[in-house]
C-alpha cells in the first residue's frame, strides 16, 4: 500500500508541470542602445501582445519606425530588425530579458547593450512604415 502510495505521487510530481505565463511587453518602451561603434543612441518602441504573439515597431521615433520581428518565451524577448533599402539600424538581433516595466540585454550578441524602459501600458497606436529611398 506504501509502495503504490509512493508511486502515485512520484507520477504526480513528474507529470505536473507548472505553466509559466509570458511577460507582459504591451505598451510604449523608451530604447536606449550603447553600441561598441556608434555610442549611445535612442529611440521608442511599441508593442502589442496576446498570449506568447506580439506584434511591434522599433525606431527613432513612431514617424520612423523600422519592421520587426518578434519571439517571445516566459520572460525572454528577441528581437529581429528588417531594414528597408536606404535604411540602417543598429542592430540584426537583440535578445532582452524583461523585467516589469524595464528589459536589458545584448545587441548581435557581442556588440553592445540595450535597455527598454516601459512609458505607457496602453497599446501604442498603428504605424506607417516608410518605403526605402
Amino acid at each position: 500500500m506504501l509502495r503504490n502510495l509512493l508511486l502515485s505521487a512520484g507520477l504526480l510530481i513528474t507529470t505536473w508541470v507548472p505553466s509559466v505565463p509570458a511577460a507582459d511587453v504591451t505598451g510604449r518602451w523608451d530604447v536606449k542602445i550603447i553600441s561598441t561603434s556608434n555610442g549611445e543612441v535612442h529611440g521608442v518602441a511599441g508593442f502589442t501582445q496576446n498570449g506568447n504573439h506580439i506584434t511591434g515597431w522599433l525606431g527613432p521615433s513612431e514617424a520612423d519606425p523600422i519592421p520587426i520581428t518578434l519571439a517571445l518565451r516566459q520572460n525572454k524577448l528577441t528581437i529581429w530588425t528588417h531594414p528597408q533599402p536606404g535604411r540602417n539600424v543598429e542592430f540584426a538581433r537583440c535578445d532582452v530579458t524583461v523585467e516589469g516595466d524595464k528589459m536589458s540585454g545584448t545587441i548581435d550578441s557581442d556588440k553592445g547593450a540595450i535597455e527598454f524602459t516601459r512609458t505607457s501600458h496602453e497599446p501604442p497606436p498603428a504605424v506607417k512604415f516608410k518605403s526605402g529611398n
